[in-house]
């Protein structure tokens, strides 16, 4: 693509996001919904003027991580730490659960291969962690007890969908999941949850103590988005699976990074507070990216809706996706209209959902009708969650309140 059209692609996305978004935001929706919305009408579903390029993909993946900083600086770690038995348990069920679900469906339900199986069930552990913490945001609820520990179980889901990918991705093309490559990915996985927190409060250190000295303008917005292009090189070149493409499993896993940095800045509120004003023009640029992404990589042309396999087959997924990722929070110990909302946050697939069934359609395990099913699913479960967390906020909000006020008497 020439510079210029590329110029007017990006033009027109972040137009078209704002306006959108405008519309949802009017209309009493999450502003993600009209995002989303804006990449569904500029993308393959409808117009077709806007190809999601690699150029826009990373910008996307930056907007992200810059959104998942921006939740690590307004994120309390005492409260995230307090939560973290309970997003454990969340996300394993999360995972566990749909897993499995996905697995019988295809396996017994439509007689699909062992293999075929394995990747719907593999796309349906996935939770969007953007999606998720952008809503949150946008309710003022990812401060809030309930929203520590759905942000907490769906890095958790996500990072556990990577290397689930990693292995089942060996075993389509090499025959089986080798010690070797299956020790690489846990081990550089196990090493960054290790290191991240260590390296995020040296880091976070470092930029404030410059900050101090400096005379020049625009430090700490320097310093952040180089630790992004940092990580998603860092992440790739430690071992992340090739099998992502290079920035997709660099900057997935490079993610993981930035929330435990943007709380570790959190612990200096007047400087945390300095470095969110800074950042924001830049994170308010590109996080609308993202969500316009997400929206430009489904495809609805190519579904056959008169397919009967193409109804039951998304029909019997859907169940399996929503049930399997509401099941968690009913293990844990909270009110009923909190575990409502974390089971109802961890459904949308987004953006994760999607790189699984894509790497399934190129790598020839999942045939067209399959791949249909898959993405209707994924549309569906990220479109309507945002809303249905919204009604779910509206009509218990003043309940919850009084419980969390309950919970907290009782701890003290």
């Amino acid at each position: 693509m020439q510079a210029h059209d590329f110029f007017l692609n990006l033009l027109i996305v972040l137009l078209t996001a704002r306006i959108f978004a405008e519309l949802a935001t009017r209309l009493k929706a999450p502003s993600v919904i009209g995002e989303l919305m804006a990449g569904v009408l500029l993308g393959p579903s409808l117009l077709g003027w806007i190809e999601p390029i690699e150029a826009i993909k990373l910008m996307a993946e930056i907007g992200i991580i810059l959104l998942l900083f921006e939740v690590g600086l307004e994120t309390d770690p005492k409260q995230l730490a307090k939560s973290g038995l309970k997003s454990i348990v969340v996300a394993l069920a999360g995972f566990i659960v749909p897993f499995l679900l996905g697995f019988g469906a295809g396996y017994w339900l439509f007689d699909l291969s062992l293999l075929v199986s394995l990747f719907i069930g593999g796309t349906l552990t996935a939770t969007s962690i953007g999606i998720t913490a952008r809503v949150l945001t946008d309710l003022k609820r990812h401060y809030a007890p309930e929203g520590q520990i759905i942000l907490g179980a769906a890095i958790l889901d996500d990072v556990m969908g990577v290397i689930l990918l990693a292995l089942l991705y060996e075993f389509s093309t090499g025959g089986g999941v080798t010690l070797a490559n299956t020790g690489k990915v846990t081990m550089f996985v196990a090493a960054f949850f290790i290191l991240a927190p260590v390296a995020a409060k040296l880091i976070s250190t470092i930029i404030k103590n410059i900050n101090t000295t400096t005379e020049i303008p625009g430090l700490i917005p320097t310093s952040i988005v180089s630790l992004v292009l940092f990580f998603a090189w860092l992440a790739h070149s430690m071992g992340a699976p090739e099998l992502l493409g290079g920035f997709a499993a660099g900057l997935a896993l490079s993610r993981r990074f930035f929330l435990p940095f943007g709380t570790a800045l959190h612990a200096d509120p007047p400087f945390a507070e300095h470095i969110e004003t800074e950042m924001k023009p830049i994170i308010n640029l590109f996080t609308p990216i993202f969500f316009v992404m997400v929206g430009l990589s489904l495809n609805l042309r190519e579904i056959d809706w008169t397919s009967p396999f193409i109804w039951a087959f998304s029909l019997a997924l859907m169940v399996a996706a929503i049930v399997g990722k509401l099941v968690g929070p009913w293990l844990i110990r909270e009110p009923w209209p909190t575990r409502w909302i974390i089971g109802t946050a961890m459904v949308p697939r987004g953006e994760v959902g999607l790189i699984f069934a894509e790497l399934g359609l190129e790598g020839g395990i999942l045939n067209n009708e399959v791949y249909a099913g898959m993405v209707i699913v994924i549309a569906v479960t990220t479109v309507l969650s945002p809303f249905a967390m919204k009604w779910l906020y509206s009509r218990f909000n003043d309940r919850m309140l009084h419980s969390n006020s309950t919970l907290l008497k009782r701890s003290n």
